[in-house]
Order: C-alpha cells, then structure tokens, then sequence
C-alpha cells in the first residue's frame, strides 16, 4: 500500500488562474431559472386546476371548461412541441418525443385534459433536470463565500485592508483570531493553532510558531499571526481547489435517464403499430386511438412517483438526497472509495495508549495530566479529559497555569510541577529524551513531573466501530468488487487504518487534484461511489458516478455531494443503497409493467377494438395502477433496514 507519486503537471501556456471570486461570475443569470419548460410546468398547473374548479366547482358545461385546457395546450404545449421537433432532426429519440407526439393526437381527438397532464409531467420533469443541473453554479458560490475578500497586510504606517488581488510574494499579512487565511505563507510572528482539517484531511488543529507553513483556506486559532506570503492568491492552496472544483464540474459524466432508455424503444413501437393500424385499416383514427393508447404516462408519472418516494424515504432515514439520478446510479456502483478522516474514522483524536515511566503509575499519570489538561482547548486535551472521565478518575486542583513558549502547558499540583510538552520541546534536554518510548505513528504528548519523564499518551483517529463490518459487507450484498481509502493523511495513519477496517489497496498524500484523477480514472473504469466530509472532498465527489458526504462539516461538500447523511453513519450510506435499488426495482415494475399493458392495447386498438376514447380511458387505468404501485416506495419497508452493522 503506497503513494502513487503522482504530479501535477504545469501549464506553461494556460491563462493565468482567475482569483477565488471569479467563480461567482460563472453562476447562471437571475432569468435562467424560468425556462421555456418551467413556465409551461407553471401554466400547466395552474390550468389543470382551474380546470377542475370551474368543470366540478363552478359546473361549467364542458364546452366552457374544455377552452382552458386547450389554453394550456397551446401556450405550455406548443413551445413543447416546437423543441421535440428539432430534437427529431438532431436524429434524439426518447419518451418525451412519444409525448409531444401524444399532446398532438391528444388535441385532434378531444382528449384535452390527458393533453395537458402530458404538458405537465413532460415540461415538470424537464425543469427538474435543469434545476439539478444549476446545483454546480451553488457549489462554487458557497467555496467562493468561505474565501476572504480583503487581507489585513503590515505596512510601516500600521495595518491596511487590502483585496485579495492586491497581495503580493512576501507581503505581511495579518491573520486575525478565527479569521480564515487568505493566502499561502509562512508565520514570521505569533504563536498558536489552525484548523487545517477542510483542506488536508486531518482532524486536529496545527500548531503554528514562527517558520510554520500555514495554508489559504484554514481556520486561524486563539491568537493573531502574522504570515508572509508564499504564494499569490490565485496559486494557493484554497484557489486551486476551487478551480479543480470548476473542472470537475464541467468533466462530470452524464447519464441517461431510465426513462429515455426504455422509451427510445418504445416510441418506435408506438408508432410503428399505430403505422400498421392505419396501413391495415385504411383508417386515421386507428392511428390516433394507438396513440393515445400509448402516451408514456407509466413512465412519465410513475418512475417521478417512485423518484419522490424515494427521497421521502431517504429523509426519514436522515439522508437527505440531493440529485435524484444518483437513486438510479448507487446500486449499480462496483467500485467504493472512502476518505479516512471522519468518514471511515470519527474525526477526532482518541487516546490509545498510555505508556509510564518505571516510578510512575498508568492512573497517576492520566489523572494528573486530566487535572492540567482541563485548562487546555486542544483535541488531545479533550481526549485525556475523556478518558480520565471514563475511568472514573478524581482530578486533582492545580495552580499557576501557564504555557509559555518551548515549556509547553505548566501548573502546580500541590508542590509538584507538571507539563505536558511534545517530544520536539525536550531535544534539549537528551538525559529526558533518552527516557521516551519510540516514536509511532499517530499523535502524541509528553507528560513530566517536577521536569522528569513520567509518561507518554498516544492518540489515534479511531476508525468507526462499523467500518470493518460495512465495508466487508459491501462485496456480497452489494456487487462492489474493489474499495479504495484515498486520503490526504500521512503514511502510517493511513495503513494503519486501512489494516484496522479490512481494506488492502490505500493511497495517501493525496492532494484534492490528485484525488479528483484518481476517481476520474476509477469512475471510466466502472460506476464509482465516493464518501467524504471535507472541502478537500468536493471535488472528488463532483468526479464520481455517486458522491456521499458525511454530516454538515462543510457547506461545500454538502453541495457537491449527490447526497448528505446527516447522521455520518454506514448504516444510513447502506440504508441509501437498499433504497436506491428498491426505488429501481419498483419504478421499473411500474414503467414496464405499464407499457406492456398498453402494448396490449395498442394491438386492440391497431385491430381496430378500441377507439380513441375507449383507448384514453383504458389508458388512464393504467395510469393510476401504475402510480399506485410507484407510490409503495415511500412506504415502510424491512428491505431498508440496514444489515452492514
């Protein structure tokens, strides 16, 4: 299991990077979002119930009433019908085709509510798509959000505000507390910690002293430092994953809908029966009453049915479903791959190990360091306190808290001095250093009492307690037949991990635009799921078949994720799969098994056995059986109870 040394290449001859901001230009104009097939959904609706309330409320004779479904036909139908045309000479042919070609015979023989219900689902469904498809414009705009505007830069007379385009190599840059870092650089002044866990995939925050390399985009801690810029905005760290993100984005595949699949076939069916009706009857109306007879609805109506049962499912589940096509998508998924921190791992730093020095005891050693620890807000210090919890341990009171510089934390306890250090700050003092344990991987702390070595703690990430069972679940239920874990991390954090839950091909080191490569390459192979939970993630996600995020940690993830699990369970990532494949499953009952009663009719009607009316009521009795068992999605089910625990 090792690094794939993969570069990045420069681009001598590209155009130079747009800074952060620029993604918000590329968000689609305020009038995009009422296109030609939103206003026709809008005019359908609203005329179908006006329909009703003037037919069944105002009991207006159907001479009346029927004028405003022809209003719906001609002004939310027509455009329709002008689009499937050229869509007939681009050579495209779908299910939507076969209903543009039913609104027609659907207003030569009076069936003008069946009309405008086609006019409806088929301008609806449309909309939809465009709708899900302006979700990328989103994800930009939340990374662009995040990014700082102005950068507080040193100068002679004091601090100035400066755009971020005015920021040059080596200009001072202040980073106030909890301020986001605008740029790439170096600490020349302060001391204290960043939250780097969105961009590098590690769950603890940094220590940051002078000559520490700080990152744009983290999270700056307590107190203010003053960096020196390495990189101009545009070339750092936060930029590029915004522009890998813009890549991603315009680079993810398509996929085509269920419905277009089956339907392709079925309009040349259609219509080839309806040919022969005509042709052996020397009759229109047989062409017409086939026709009518074999308006898509089951797969207009029934698999959006089925679509919305799913995701009402998936939220009461706790899973929130972002773009519905990935519910067509994730059971077809053979290749899984999983980010370590906070998808496969909790996302903080739990103590594994405590080893004392001969003339102290394990529990001393914990309660003692708990006691100091209390005053600290550092993820390790919350780890000790939780574990001196767990073992019911009573702190003791300690004095004269203080870290300063190189001693690390400080107090009294009684008359005895403690501090907790890092093994660096004892490189001067070799008679202690020669005293410590190996170095391992993971994290770890120092504990010493009145200056001598007492004990070490160390930390690891601790995988989730399901890791192992889902991810050995994943092969024989699910079909998957490669799992990856792709992480930022180090080296051994990510064997390590990898050997705890059962996974046996692990890449580290992975910078977000090596990441997006790798799933790229893994998802033209065969239909890949990535899970994720970080900014670094979003890019990847965008990249494959079916992106998951885990919790809420980022706005960004959440937008470029097909799907959130608020809960970051697998159960729930396997609980999305089960539904996925039921919602399938049903809808394609409903579609097929709805087409193949209308098939039925269409031999009736080719034979000259049903007319146009008597073809547009059978119809509409496979229509509603064909919803009704769509609608059996949204319904509870043991299918969708997760087993991978």
């Amino acid at each position: 299991m090792a690094s794939t040394g993969m570069e990045l290449k420069p681009e001598a001859a590209a155009p130079a990077p747009a800074p952060p901001t620029a993604a918000l230009t590329d968000a689609p104009a305020a009038s995009s979002w009422f296109s030609q097939e939103t206003v026709a959904a809008i005019i359908a609706a609203l005329g179908i119930a006006a329909y009703f309330a003037a037919h069944f409320g105002l009991h207006w004779p159907e001479t009346q009433s029927r004028w405003i479904l022809l209003s719906v036909l001609a002004i939310g139908g027509t455009p329709l019908i002008v689009s499937l045309a050229r869509r007939i000479v681009a050579g495209e042919l779908g299910s939507d085709l076969l209903a543009g070609i039913s609104i027609i015979t659907s207003a030569v023989v009076g069936e003008y509510l069946a009309g405008a219900i086609i006019v409806l689902m088929l301008s609806g469904g449309v909309a939809i798509e465009q709708y899900a498809t302006r979700r990328a414009s989103a994800v930009l705009s939340a990374l662009a959000k995040r990014m700082p505007r102005i950068a507080h830069r040193r100068t002679a007379a004091g601090l100035e505000d400066v755009s971020l385009d005015s920021v040059r190599l080596g200009d001072q840059l202040v980073v106030l507390p909890h301020e986001i870092c605008p740029v790439d650089g170096t600490v020349v002044e302060g001391r204290g910690t960043m939250d780097e866990s969105y961009l590098t995939g590690e769950p603890y925050q940094i220590s940051k002293i002078v000559g520490a390399p700080v990152l744009s985009g983290a999270v700056n801690g307590e107190g203010a430092l003053t960096i020196a810029a390495t990189q101009l905005p545009v070339d750092s760290r936060y930029s590029k994953i915004i522009q890998v993100m813009k890549e991603a984005e315009s680079n993810r595949p398509q996929f085509r809908r269920v419905a277009d699949r089956l339907g392709a076939w079925y309009t040349v069916l259609a219509l080839a029966v309806a040919g022969l009706g005509w042709w052996l009857g020397n009759d229109p109306a047989r062409f017409l009453a086939v026709l009518v007879i074999a308006t898509p609805c089951p797969l207009l109506l029934a698999i959006p049915v089925a679509i919305i049962g799913a995701i009402s499912a998936a939220a009461s589940r706790a899973i929130i479903v972002k773009n519905p096509a990935m519910l067509e998508r994730i059971g077809s998924c053979r290749t899984v791959i999983f980010d370590k921190t906070g998808t496969l791992t909790y996302g903080k730093p739990a103590l594994t190990e405590t080893l004392s020095a001969p003339s102290f005891d394990t529990t001393e050693a914990l309660c003692l360091a708990a006691s100091l620890e209390q005053f600290s807000k550092h993820p390790l210090a919350a780890s000790i306190r939780e574990a001196a919890a767990a073992a019911k341990l009573a702190l003791v009171e300690v004095a004269e808290i203080h870290e300063k510089p190189g001693e690390g934390l400080t107090a009294t306890a009684g008359a005895r001095l403690i501090q907790i250090v890092g093994r660096k700050q004892l490189a001067g003092r070799p008679e202690v250093a020669a005293l410590l344990p190996p170095a391992a991987a993971g994290m770890e702390c120092i504990l010493l009492v009145d200056r001598d070595y007492a004990a070490t703690f160390r930390f690891r990430d601790t995988p989730r307690k399901e890791s192992r069972s889902f991810i050995r679940h994943l092969g024989p239920k699910h079909q998957v037949n490669r799992v990856m874990l792709l992480s930022g991390d180090r080296e051994s954090e990510v064997v390590y991990l990898a050997k705890e839950v059962g996974i046996t091909e692990a890449l580290f080191g992975q910078s977000p635009e090596e990441k997006v490569e790798i799933v790229r390459r893994e998802a033209a192979l065969a239909p890949t799921m990535f899970l994720g939970d970080g900014i670094n993630d979003a890019p990847a996600m965008q990249a494959a078949t079916v992106g998951i995020a885990f919790g809420q940690n980022s706005d960004v993830t959440a937008e470029a994720a097909d799907a959130v699990v608020l809960d970051a369970s697998l159960g729930k990532v396997d609980e999305l799969i089960h539904i996925g494949l039921r919602m399938r499953r049903i809808a394609m009952q409903s579609a097929v098994g709805g087409m193949a009663l209308s098939m039925i009719g269409m031999g009736l009607a080719a034979a000259g056995l049903l007319t146009p009316v008597a073809g547009a009521i059978a119809q509409e009795v496979i229509d509603v059986a064909a919803v009704l068992n769509a609608v059996r999605v949204a319904l509870p089910s043991k299918d969708l109870g997760s087993d991978a625990g």
